[in-house]
């Protein structure tokens, strides 16, 4: 199924997801690689007050390029980073911030999986290699916090999306787990392979 969603992003709509579905996202997304996510964690562990709403927002695995012009900002490019780097760090990230809509690529594991299930979020896949094309869905640069401290990779960046698609979603908060689905699929593609090549072998000795 084809969606349109729309910001802020909420617990029941993600809740209505399912793998397969594919969707457009307009409205705000931060960015947040693992250094950011430790960031985040600890200014959390010391109390100090969240300088936006991260459960409202989506989450991208991400580590844009961007350039300058006066006071403004313009994403040049916004290409996903392998989400597994984050897996140690986003089941206690979903249940302090209760953000619901993680988008990055390559997939995540199994305390992930637990955790979109407990919290009502979801995983969507976007495209790797396509950083261009998806800098284009970004219109404005609302704001960019620890840029000095982490530099622009690493940075957390608040864009507006508008339509940034299309997002695949690879795992659901039902455990649905398009991943897993696949490489269960591949093994017996593989163990019928080898069995036909067995039986041919077998017919020349």
């Amino acid at each position: 199924m084809e969606r349109t969603i729309i910001g802020p992003i909420n617990e029941q709509e993600m809740r209505s997801l399912r793998v397969g579905d594919i969707l457009y996202l307009t409205g705000k997304v931060f960015t947040a690689r693992d250094k950011a996510h430790q960031l985040l964690l600890k200014l959390h562990e010391t109390n100090e007050k969240m300088p936006f709403d991260l459960a409202s927002m989506a989450l991208f695995h991400c580590g844009p390029v961007a350039r300058r012009r006066k006071e403004n900002w313009q994403i040049l490019s916004a290409g996903p980073t392998s989400s597994i780097r984050m897996e140690d760090l986003t089941a206690q990230f979903l249940a302090v911030f209760k953000t619901k809509l993680i988008i990055g690529k390559g997939g995540m594991g199994e305390k992930t999986q637990r955790a979109l299930q407990e919290q009502g979020a979801v995983y969507a896949h976007y495209t790797g290699g396509a950083g261009a094309l998806s800098a284009r869905s970004f219109t404005r640069v609302e704001n960019v916090f620890w840029l000095e401290e982490l530099g622009m990779a690493d940075a957390v960046w608040i864009m507006v999306a508008q339509q940034f698609g299309p997002l695949l979603i690879t795992m659901d908060s039902a455990g649905g787990n398009l991943y897993e689905e696949l490489n269960n699929k591949i093994a017996k593609n593989k163990a019928a392979i080898y069995n036909r090549i067995g039986s041919k072998m077998l017919c020349f000795t």
